[in-house]
């Protein structure tokens, strides 16, 4: 079988792709930069799709950063909103995150059915592109998408990496994507502002996220996985012997277990 890739939007659109898929889950504004940022600046990454999940993760964590927002607003008792600068900024990278957003983190949740579930922004769109190429028979690309809207820069990400699939041998499951794929070849990472995400970013006083996220683009040669919610860098999953909180169904407790 000819290996195969399809662009698709929204959480509850990874439901379809479960045994036998490579899911890349993509929210470039902000959930996949923030999690991509926080383990390439060293530390733990866990992702939850709730606020309750957020708050029972929390508090079997020791010490840890709550990130995120619901809605665009940062929930009661967290530390900080989504943001990747900020997350950059900060000198306690001892305190694990748990991230939560409102479309980006239930993605990673839903894709978590997959063989694989890999995480791109435009810091490492290229690294995972080169990664698939060639390795799996059928990959989704996933955007987070945000109120109803399949957004620009997430559409760039996932069409980019799709394009470089395509140059390697894999074909296009279906019109929509092989349209995505034209329609952003070439374009440079500044087109995602007209967004109504990058519009958010500059109306409320966050541009320097939007800054961040169009000037740092392919700055990480790095592939990053997500296992049991925790975020981490491919080749350090796949050597890491470190406890693990693991995420169980009922209501997400955590317990220690070896990786």
């Amino acid at each position: 079988m000819q290996s195969q890739v399809i662009i698709d939007c929204f959480p509850e659109s990874a439901r379809r792709y479960a045994a036998g898929y490579v899911v890349v889950a993509v929210d470039v504004i902000r959930a996949t930069t923030s999690a991509i940022t926080a383990v390439a600046s060293g530390r733990r990454c866990f992702t939850v799709p709730s606020l309750k999940q957020s708050r029972a993760l929390a508090a079997r964590l020791e010490n840890p950063l709550l990130v995120g927002e619901l809605g665009g607003d940062m929930p009661e008792g967290f530390h900080m909103n989504n943001s990747p600068v900020e997350l950059l900024q900060r000198t306690d990278r001892d305190r694990p995150v748990v991230l939560l957003s409102t479309s980006g983190t239930r993605l990673i949740d839903e894709a978590q059915n997959a063989d694989l579930t890999l995480l791109a922004c435009f810091r490492n769109w290229k690294a995972t592109a080169r990664f698939l190429a060639g390795k799996f028979n059928r990959i989704a690309l996933i955007g987070a998408g945000s109120r109803g809207e399949f957004r620009e820069e997430d559409q760039m990400c996932c069409a980019w990496i799709a394009e470089e699939l395509l140059a390697s041998g894999h074909s296009a499951v279906n019109e929509e994507t092989l349209a995505l794929v034209h329609r952003w070849r070439g374009e440079a990472p500044g087109a995602c502002v007209v967004s109504n995400s990058a519009k958010y970013l500059v109306r409320t006083g966050q541009e320097k996220d939007l800054d961040f996220i169009t000037t740092h683009v392919n700055d990480l040669s790095r592939v990053f996985v997500v296992r049991a919610g925790e975020v981490e860098e491919l080749e350090a999953a796949a050597s890491s012997s470190r406890p693990r909180v693991e995420m169980v169904a009922n209501g997400w407790g955590a317990h220690a277990s070896s990786a």
